[in-house]
């Protein structure tokens, strides 16, 4: 038996967004890219360090990408791969998610 864990309202997250979520004691963020939704570790795969300098920012301006505040790395949002910065061709770690009717589950 696998346990679902609630993430957050589908309304919490914004379109396009992303929003810093927990799951146990790992900091993750979820981001919104049309009707997808994708959830990663937030870890940066150049240092290990966390991508976000404030709370539930983790795209570009544009809100085109995620970007790394610290190099300016940017990952493609539903997959997770770096297509700029020192760790251009590493992939942020994705963790399986689901949209359900009253949520986003991991």
């Amino acid at each position: 038996m696998t346990t679902r864990i609630k993430l957050c309202n589908l309304d919490e997250l914004p379109e396009p967004g992303s929003k810093s979520v927990t799951l146990g004691e790992q900091a993750c963020f979820l981001v919104r890219h049309g009707k997808g939704v994708a959830l990663y570790q937030n870890r940066c795969p150049h240092l290990g360090i966390e991508l976000n300098w404030q709370e539930d920012v983790f795209l570009d301006h544009e809100e085109m990408f995620i970007q790394c505040a610290t190099h300016g790395a940017l990952f493609i949002m539903e997959t997770g791969e770096c297509v700029a910065g020192p760790c251009l061709g590493e992939a942020l770690t994705s963790i399986p998610c689901t949209i359900e009717e009253d949520g986003i589950y991991a």
